[in-house]
């Protein structure tokens, strides 16, 4: 009943942060106008104003959708990643897929007549990074979480120092543009992204919360697991790849957003318990939800627009330090 609840609630909040998010901006709508928006569009029903149309079919709604697809992807993936590797502080970048992402975007801005496609760059290279690292960690058909995590480490770090390269020989206006997508935003959200997104990453986190019982086995520990009757190295390579295409395609589409892949699964945990088949739901409606705010504030808070990923993290740091506060108090009480 508690679980039921919260996500009946918790879908509610998305709405209104849905609503909230359409009529926010520079031009003021009402709620008027965004259904009538809605009921042309999908019914062709009754006549619009043509700014309307542009600010809300356009510009504001390919947003918010994104920003619904990207929070459940990185919220969803940094729960697999917790869970597998049995460590709150891990989140989806742990392997080096942010970093492998960077320097795809940034070959693809330096050489755009090479690399076409900066979302296909940068998705592909985040792919290649994680399953480097994966490859390293490999050994003797066992591949230790220990090894993997420092794997990702080595891996990201040396893609982190490839990307220094690319901004070091970049021009000025290049270089300030992998700043700009390093920072993250959803002011580049086209209903192409949002596309692939939904395609590709919603089986994904269908899939993740279908098999979320193993991953409950998994974060037992792998003789645990093996003792229950699950592989842990045949589903964890199964969990990882899934967790990984979420948040590549997420990273491909809108940049580097961090802390959800981080906070979200905590604040799912300290709702309703550590059961990650309700965990995987809870988080990515949190992880949506917050990533609408942070992205209307970061459109509306100037005249220009702030990257969301440092709204995120100015937002998001307090409310790691308060989880850090609270469970310390519980831990010593």
């Amino acid at each position: 009943m508690r679980v039921v609840l919260a996500i009946c609630l918790l879908f509610i909040l998305l709405i209104f942060a849905v609503i909230f998010s359409l009529l926010s901006g520079n031009l003021d709508l009402s709620v008027g106008d965004v259904i009538a928006v809605i009921l042309y569009k999908f019914f062709n029903i009754g006549q619009i104003d043509a700014a309307n149309e542009i600010v809300v079919w356009n510009l504001r709604f390919p947003r918010i959708l994104m920003a619904i697809l990207a929070g459940f992807a990185l919220a969803g993936a940094g729960a697999i990643y917790q869970s597998i590797f049995r460590n709150p502080l891990v989140e989806p970048f742990i392997l080096g897929a942010s970093s492998g992402a960077s320097f795809g975007a940034s070959l693809a801005i330096l050489l755009p007549t090479i690399f076409i496609s900066l979302e296909l760059s940068a998705f592909g290279f985040s792919l290649l990074a994680v399953f480097v690292a994966y490859i390293l960690a490999f050994n003797r058909n066992i591949t230790n979480s220990v090894s993997l995590v420092l794997s990702g480490v080595i891996v990201g770090s040396i893609f982190s120092s490839l990307v220094g390269i690319m901004k070091y020989i970049s021009e000025d206006t290049q270089l300030r543009e992998i700043t700009f997508w390093m920072m993250g935003g959803l002011y580049h959200t086209s209903w192409h992204d949002i596309f692939i997104n939904a395609i590709f990453g919603l089986p994904c986190f269908i899939l993740a919360i279908l098999f979320a019982w193993k991953l409950n086995l998994l974060s037992l520990g792998d003789e645990e697991a093996r003792s229950l009757g699950v592989n842990p190295q045949v589903y964890k390579c199964f969990f990882i790849v899934i967790a990984t295409l979420m948040s590549a395609l997420s990273v491909a589409s809108v940049g580097i957003i961090a802390w959800i892949g981080l906070m979200m699964p905590h604040a799912a945990r300290m709702l309703i318990g550590a059961n990650n088949r309700v965990i995987l739901p809870v988080a990515g409606l949190l992880g949506a939800i917050y990533l609408i705010i942070c992205d209307t504030l970061a459109r509306t808070l100037s005249s220009g627009e702030i990257p969301v990923g440092i709204i995120v993290s100015l937002l998001g740091a307090p409310f790691l330090l308060w989880i850090l506060k609270v469970r310390s108090a519980e831990h010593f009480r």
